[in-house]
């Protein structure tokens, strides 16, 4: 009988092929509790330790690339942010930091092989993990109007390993595969545990952030286990700020009201950022485990908006651009008040300013705030999920049937803002609604090792999923979204920076979807690995589609190996960008503008040319060779995917004054009011393609053991075709050179018996800077490459006790600086687009005690 085909590498192929092929599970080390004895009956080893600590980060015995992220890599940074931890370590995965961008503030979007975060699936045990209730309005680019899940709530503490599929698997595990998958495989220890306390703030004196955690691992009787993580994280707001030279020039007229800075761009103010991750599993006999995990996490975020100029500011202080005051008339009749020139060094000293604030029947918003206003943007973030399943074996077969929920629900408020409409009658605090994610996932999974005709221990696995999403926005209160008697008088609606939501646009979206899929991989040969996956998948909102992926590998000698492999995908638009309702600021040319966010098929949008959105679909390629030679390990890929129908954010459109009787006559309240609209489109065809390489090489150094870690990316993005009508060129540039196309990490750890070491560099190459979401010749160039160095050294003091300290960007790496011409204008000093922390260098340190 033929045995099943364990590499040269030491790790199987048929295994992994389980592992990563199951739709709905990503097979765990405890999957069916398979010891040695029941793997030699079997002749076939089912389950494969992916992630130990002597593996390398790439598992080489595989037809795709797998990162293995252990757990103590991921300690190995200052940060305690998942993002940051998983920044330094994966090839084609970028973050950045997001400073006055709306929600994307409070829920940092993410993107992995050029992609936006929504295109990466994500799984926790194995396990769909719901999106984030958030949607980034202001991405960066290309996660402008993803909704991916918040990878953020997920601790350090709480995890074994993390796995990273860089390979379009929409074929096996449904939308939002096309990038790849990213598994997060929870503690599942049944005893020890940990505490550590981390302290750390940036070189400016800022930033200051704590965190402390904890995990302990309880016996449930003799067969089974619960493991409890636990993290607590506070951090203070940092300021990379400059006065601007607008509230500047005020405050020089003698306007006292003026703070310095008036604007402040930096990190939000993060409080009470708490998460508990409970992972559980019972054996009721040698073929039969149940499991069950989830979370509770929960966390308040404050951060600043754009500065409103009190001369000028649109709809609030001035309707023609500052050459005079908005001035509102409490009897309707604007004509008695008088003309108050606002093109002044300072208003509040013009005798027409005094007379009318003498006058009872007249007023302006700068008696409320005579200095102008920045809104303080608050958010409250609070997510949980549980799962519960059972897995075992059955004759010949294995199985998994699970089912789970999680939700993720974002509440939001403004500080310091008004609703001018309302007039001196406004409030300055608003509650301005919330969005809500709800997500439940029933799944059945089935595998077992088949023969046909001469082909033995084909693996063979086969599934059903069954999900249901909704989405909900919350009415804000009355005053955040309410039309105020002097909307007619040109006063803006609604609490300003950020409008609540209103009864129009509360309510609640749902649609379901069913996803069927089979999975084959044999050796046709001793060397020669093939497998083919079919899944097909009907949505209640848009219909069905079917996808298929092909794989291979071939071991060519004992130390080199070939793989590839060819999908078509799909991604379903999320229920939250076909119905999201909201209101930002925009800067465009350098001007601040309202820019009103509708549902496509809203009036709004639809008399601008939105449309029901459609799913995006995509083809992919990737083809790539393992190197292994003693203490050397080498994986190269090179990947290529074609993105049609892409789904993103359409570029701000001007509502013209011609169009306002068309417009209201389609339904559209006020549109006098509103300088812009953008709506969700499929927009785009794209083409990503790319190149990562992983490294590592282990040997004994300077009278210890030293490992070099390499991880590099090129990623480049074109866009074939777009709509010139609903995206500018701008937009389209930022999509395609936003990030880096090169960047690489290079890593040495070096350990002695009681010291410890790891030095990183981080290189950043060239990208397309752009000041928010400006993407005018204004506020866009070409950054300058960067390398940034981080340290960490690390002494047990005791058998149990280590103590760290290090540093992130230890030479205080400077980001890129805005230009000449837009240096300072608004408050700020660096692009906020750049793919390093702008923040500057990071020290911290950290005691861990183990029991």
């Amino acid at each position: 009988m033929m045995q099943s085909k364990k590499s040269k590498f030491g790790i199987s192929s048929l295994s992994l092929a389980i592992s990563f092929a199951l739709a709905g599970s990503v097979v765990s080390t405890q999957a069916f509790a398979a010891d040695e004895e029941v793997a030699k009956k079997e002749n076939v080893e089912k389950i494969a330790v992916v992630g130990s600590r002597a593996a390398p980060r790439s598992i080489g015995d595989s037809p795709v690339p797998i990162d293995i992220i252990s757990s103590d890599d991921l300690k190995k940074n200052g940060s305690t942010d998942m993002i940051d931890m998983l920044v330094t370590s994966v090839p084609s995965f970028n973050s950045r930091a997001q400073p006055i961008s709306d929600a994307a503030t409070l829920v940092r979007p993410v993107n992995l092989r050029g992609l936006p975060s929504d295109s990466t699936l994500i799984l926790v045990n194995g396990k769909r993990r719901h999106r984030a209730s958030v949607i980034a309005f202001q991405g960066g680019g290309i996660n402008d109007g993803a909704q991916g899940p918040d990878i953020s709530v997920i601790p350090g503490v709480a995890l074994k390993q993390v796995e990273v599929l860089r390979d379009g698997a929409a074929a096996q595990y449904g939308s939002d595969a096309i990038a790849g998958v990213m598994n997060f495989v929870l503690k599942d220890a049944s005893e020890g545990g940990s505490i550590t306390v981390s302290q750390g703030e940036y070189y400016e004196g800022d930033g200051a952030a704590t965190t402390i955690d904890g995990n302990i691992g309880l016996p449930l009787t003799d067969d089974g286990f619960v493991n409890i993580s636990a993290q607590y994280k506070t951090a203070d707001a940092t300021s990379r700020s400059v006065q601007r030279p607008d509230a500047a020039a005020i405050a020089a007229g003698g306007n006292t009201s003026i703070l310095n800075p008036a604007q402040t761009w930096g990190n939000p103010e993060i409080n009470d950022d708490y998460t508990v991750f409970v992972n559980s599993g019972f054996d009721i006999n040698d073929n039969t485990h149940l499991y069950a995990f989830g979370n509770v996490s929960s966390r308040e975020a404050t951060g600043g908006f754009y500065y409103r100029n009190p001369h000028n500011r649109g709809n609030v202080y001035s309707v023609d651009g500052g050459e005079t005051l908005l001035v509102g008339a409490v009897n309707g009749d604007q004509s008695t008040c008088g003309v108050v020139p606002a093109n002044v060094p300072n208003v509040l000293n013009t005798p027409e300013y005094q007379a009318m604030v003498a006058d009872p029947n007249c007023f302006s918003m700068n008696q409320v705030r005579p200095g102008g206003y920045t809104p303080q943007f608050t958010g409250k973030i609070e997510d949980m999920s549980f799962f519960a399943g059972v897995k075992g074996e059955s004759g010949e077969w294995m199985y998994d049937v699970s089912a789970g929920t999680g939700s993720n629900k974002a509440s939001f408020g403004l500080k310091n803002s008004l609703n001018p409409s309302m007039g001196l009658d406004t409030p300055t605090d608003f509650d301005t609604g919330s969005y809500e994610q709800v997500e439940t996932t029933f799944n059945a999974d089935f595998s077992r090792f088949v023969t046909i005709g001469s082909l033995e221990d084909i693996s063979f696995a086969t599934g059903f999923e069954w999900r249901e999403e909704s989405f909900e926005i919350g009415q804000g209160d009355e005053a955040s979204w309410i039309a105020g008697p002097y909307a007619d008088q040109g006063f803006n609606i609604g609490s300003h920076g950020f409008k609540g939501f209103g009864p129009e646009s509360a309510g609640k979206n749902d649609r379901s979807n069913i996803g069927v899929y089979t999975d084959i991989e044999a050796y046709l040969t001793e060397d020669l690995l093939l497998g083919f996956a079919l899944r097909y998948e009907n949505f209640s909102t848009f219909g069905d589609t079917l996808n298929y992926k092909l794989t291979a590998q071939y071991v060519a000698t004992d130390e080199l190996s070939f793989r590839a492999s060819h999908s078509t995908g799909f991604r379903a638009p999320t229920v939250g960008q076909e119905n999201v309702v909201n209101t930002q600021t925009s800067i465009v040319n350098g001007d601040l503008i309202q820019t009103f966010i509708a549902p496509p098929t809203n009036p709004l949008a639809a008399f601008y040319g939105g449309e029901v959105l459609n799913p995006e679909e995509s083809v992919s390629y990737a083809a790539g060779f393992v190197y292994q030679y003693d203490n050397l390990f080498l994986t190269v890929d090179y990947y290529n995917i074609e993105v049609t129908g892409r789904i993103a954010q359409s570029s701000q459109i001007s509502v013209e004054a011609s169009d306002y009787d068309a417009l209201r006559a389609a339904g559209v309240e006020f549109p006098e009011l509103i300088s812009a609209v953008t709506f969700y489109t499929n927009d785009f065809d794209t083409t990503t393609q790319g190149v990562d390489v992983v490294a590592s090489y282990t040997t004994e150094m300077l009278s210890g053991d030293a490992k070099f870690s390499l991880a590099y990316g090129w990623t480049d993005t074109s866009v074939d075709k777009y709509d010139p009508e609903t995206t500018d060129a701008g937009k389209v540039r930022r999509l395609e050179d936003g990030i880096p196309a090169h960047r690489a990490t290079l890593t040495w750890g070096q350990s002695w018996d009681d010291l410890s070491m790891s030095v990183r560099g981080n290189m950043f190459g060239e990208y397309y800077a752009t000041h928010a979401d400006d993407t005018s010749d204004w506020g866009s160039e070409v950054a300058d490459a960067a390398v940034t160095i981080d340290l960490e050294v690390s002494y047990a003091v005791l058998d149990n006790l280590t103590v760290s300290v290090g540093a992130n960007n230890i030479f205080d790496q400077e980001a890129q600086k805005l230009k000449d011409g837009t240096l300072g204008e608004l408050g700020a000093v660096y692009y906020e687009s750049g793919p390093f922390d702008y923040n500057g260098g990071f020290y911290y340190g950290r005691v861990n005690y183990r029991f």
